[in-house]
């Protein structure tokens, strides 16, 4: 940078510099007159406290304006000058809240200290200085500077913060009333040991009572722990002043990274192996411990608990209670597990257990501890909230269950699918040789339909397990709907109103519109059920752009936009604790014979195939609103340029060529064989992919086009026919399959000149794909 660009670049930051003192030093001037007008000390003090903050904010301001030069390892310097004399409490601290220096004041009142944490400081006058801090310091990286007003049972106190380089922040401490406590800190009164480690295992402070315990105060985790990793309900014996002491351990995560470990010993040592573990503390000295403790009697009494325990498990009182009356989920009497602990036998093994009441969906880890000694024997249980856990567990149990079913319904429908091509199939034979005049004729339309009945029940099954075979296409939800309505009103009867109201500029979507009108009738005709007395089902759709990721049950939707399909009714709403098994395939309300019990589950199926999401809200007497989103799908739209159409041969009825069939499934087979012979083409089968390439082994053999299931036993249908493929470059492939098309899309590279149809096929259906493969080939040639 030249000489002419540096002093371009500096003379804004100089004369910033200066606006920046000016408008800094007359805040300053505002606050100082400010105090002046109010006699109040803590109004006051108040004043003044913002009057330093802007004054030494325009001096650092300025000193960065005329020293660009200088290493920012100065401004450290110049805070300490600054602040040196303040009657009130200043410290310097990094990003991660060390403190770094600190006036004279805040060393007569807190002690001399090095590396410690401010937030450790201030636990002597704030409960949770964790959470101030937090938004301060939040606050200052936005602002510059932030301030809060902190009310306490020894006064009122005003702190602030000004950030005052990229990673320190200045803090001052100023006594709004007169701070009258002992230079003790808080924690020391507690008679429990307490230590607590920052992130590295180091230890940050120790109270009076856990220097007492260990007889010195350590520095690192390890000096005390050894190899042992300290949680929530361990028992394991520590080296204590006085000998080897058994212990319990109860930990509590701080925001910050750190963590404070609570110590509470036993009443006896760790070789002293002839009664049960006490443990010592007095019950009134944890009633404020931040643990969850609960004191039990031997028969199963609650005798007492403490602040932690009852907000955990909801409670306001123990009073009268009985362990069985707040905890469920052991699976054996609590008399016999309360009954090993006292004896010692196994009882301090930790169980997992489940709130009752209010607070059923709260999961704890109990870690029973014998107390009282032989006069009074009682039991201490250290609870663990684990609700998160529990709740991932759940949420991981439920995917692999619906995991299971959906390959199990897709399983089914695979083999449904090859009965029903072989049913219809030798239906339509029949139906070749019988016109409508014969007496036969009725019975095998009904065969006919009832087969075409049992493909969509094997639909549905493939819809849940999204193994379905979808045709997407750009679809306008309103068309959809205004095609349905005369439908959905015949559906919903008279007695139900159903009434639409769209968004004018509706985006639009790409779905499998048949699926998608399967969707909409399956709500429309269970909001219907739920109103057995009439009212009004609304059907409601609108654009919805998300800037950020939504979480919602247990499902995360992207940012985006989105079109909404909300579905709503007025009937008797669906219970809570039903509300999660809804979308459960064969899972239903409704008495015997009124449903399958597919109707959400298909529809679950088809939106999350579709790339959509389902939601659903509901209260009792209330009525239910299901909500589905789909993403935008933008078309671009391009010059139509007029083409000549294109000559299209007619479909004759008998044809020639050569077709190599290859099906495991021996009904299917012989269907497909017949059908294909009767349109005039040779026919060569084989039960499997082995089978079909030793014919393909001659090569005097002629084979125009490969028609061939893709699951089989041994080699499946792309194997064997990309091998066959490099001999015959040329021949066309129809592969059919009772699964998805995109049961094999991942095997390997595309196949070139390859068709799918999907199981079960119709007579027509299966000649029609032949012919118009071999039409394909014969025109490029």
């Amino acid at each position: 940078m030249t000489a002419i660009d540096q002093a371009i670049t500096d003379q804004p930051a100089k004369s910033g510099g200066l606006r920046v003192f000016a408008v800094t030093s007359g805040a300053a001037v505002i606050c100082l007159f400010g105090a002046m007008q109010f006699p109040q000390p803590i109004v006051q003090g108040s004043f003044l406290s913002a009057a330093l903050v802007f004054l030494v904010g325009g001096i650092i301001q300025i000193y960065r304006a005329r020293s660009p030069a200088k290493s920012p390892a100065s401004i450290p310097e110049l805070l300490a000058s600054v602040v040196s004399n303040d009657p009130d409490f200043a410290f310097l601290t990094n990003a991660e809240g060390e403190v770094l220096l600190c006036n004279k004041a805040a060393q007569e009142k807190f002690g001399q200290f090095k590396n410690e944490v401010l937030a450790v400081l201030l636990t002597a006058i704030v409960a949770n200085p964790d959470v101030v801090l937090y938004r301060l310091v939040t606050r200052a990286d936005s602002m510059g500077s932030g301030k809060e007003e902190i009310v306490t049972r020894s006064g009122q106190y005003g702190l602030s913060v000004l950030k005052v380089a990229q990673d320190r922040y200045l803090w001052r401490l100023d006594q709004g009333t007169r701070y009258e406590q002992s230079n003790t800190r808080a924690s020391d009164a507690l008679s429990i040991p307490l230590m607590t480690l920052g992130k590295r295992g180091a230890v940050l402070f120790v109270n009076e009572a856990c220097r007492s315990f260990l007889g010195f105060r350590p520095k690192s985790m390890s000096e005390v722990f050894g190899d042992i990793t300290p949680r929530t309900g361990l028992n394991c014996t520590l080296e204590s002043a006085d000998g080897d002491v058994e212990v319990t351990l109860a930990m509590v995560e701080s925001k910050a990274g750190r963590n404070e470990i609570y110590i509470i010993p036993s009443s006896r040592s760790a070789g002293d192996q002839t009664g049960p573990r006490e443990l010592a503390a007095e019950w009134d000295a944890i009633e404020d411990l931040p643990v969850p403790l609960l004191k039990i009697s031997a028969d199963g009494e609650l005798l007492a608990s403490n602040r932690e325990a009852r907000s955990l498990l909801d409670l306001t009182s123990t009073e009268g209670k009985r362990v069985g009356d707040v905890l469920d989920g052991l699976g054996r009497p609590f008399s016999d597990w309360l009954r090993e602990a006292i004896e010692g036998r196994g009882g301090y093994v930790s169980q997992f257990l489940r709130g009752r009441g209010e607070s059923r969906d709260v999961f704890v880890q109990v870690t029973l501890n014998t107390a009282g000694g032989l006069l009074d024997p009682h039991l201490i249980a250290v609870l663990n909230d684990v609700t998160e856990l529990k709740t991932l567990e759940a949420q991981f149990v439920q995917s692999q269950k619906m995991q299971a079913i959906g390959q199990l319904a897709g399983g089914v429908a695979h083999d449904f699918n090859n009965l029903l091509t072989a049913i219809s199939g030798h239906c339509d034979l029949l139906l070749l040789r019988h016109d409508q005049g014969d007496q036969n004729y009725g019975d095998l339309i009904q065969i006919h339909q009832n087969a075409n009945r049992a493909a969509s029940l094997v639909g549905q099954l493939l819809a849940f397990s999204r193994k379905q075979n979808l045709q997407p296409e750009v679809v306008d939800i309103r068309d959809t709907l205004s095609d349905l309505t005369h439908l959905l009103n015949r559906l919903v009867g008279e007695k139900v109103v159903l009434s639409l109201a769209h968004a004018q500029d509706l985006d639009p979507i790409k779905a499998d519109k048949r699926q998608l009108e399967q969707v909409l009738m399956n709500l429309v005709v269970n909001a219907r059920d739920a109103m057995p007395a009439g009212g009004e089902i609304r059907v409601v759709t609108q654009n919805l752009t998300l800037h950020e990721p939504v979480l919602r049950d247990r499902a995360t939707v992207p940012p985006g936009n989105y079109v909404v399909v909300k579905v709503a009714d007025e009937g008797h709403g669906i219970p809570p604790e039903t509300l999660t098994k809804i979308f459960e395939p064969f899972y239903s309300t409704k008495r015997p014979g009124e449903g399958t019990g597919l109707g959400l589950s298909t529809a679950y199926g088809i939106v999350k195939q579709t790339g959509g999401f389902i939601f659903v809200d509901s209260e009792v007497d209330r009525g239910t609103e299901f909500s589905l989103l789909f993403p935008v799908f933008h078309v671009t739209v391009a010059e139509v340029k007029p083409v000549a159409p294109a000559y299209v041969k007619p479909m004759t009825i008998v044809d020639e060529g050569v077709v190599l069939l290859v099906e495991d499934e021996a009904p299917v087979r012989a269907f497909a064989s017949r059908a294909l012979r009767l349109r005039g083409y040779t026919v060569l089968e084989a039960d499997c992919a082995e089978a079909a390439l030793a014919l393909l082994a001659d090569p005097d053999l002629m084979v125009d086009i490969f028609v061939t299931d893709v699951i089989m036993p041994g080699m499946n249908g792309p194997t064997w026919v990309r091998e066959a493929l490099n001999e015959r470059p040329d021949t066309r492939v129809v592969f059919v399959s009772g699964y998805a098309e995109d049961a094999f899309g991942d095997e390997g590279p595309r196949i070139a000149n390859a068709v799918f149809l999907p199981k079960p096929f119709s007579l027509n259906e299966l000649t029609t794909t032949v012919q118009n493969q071999l039409e394909t080939f014969r025109q490029e040639v």
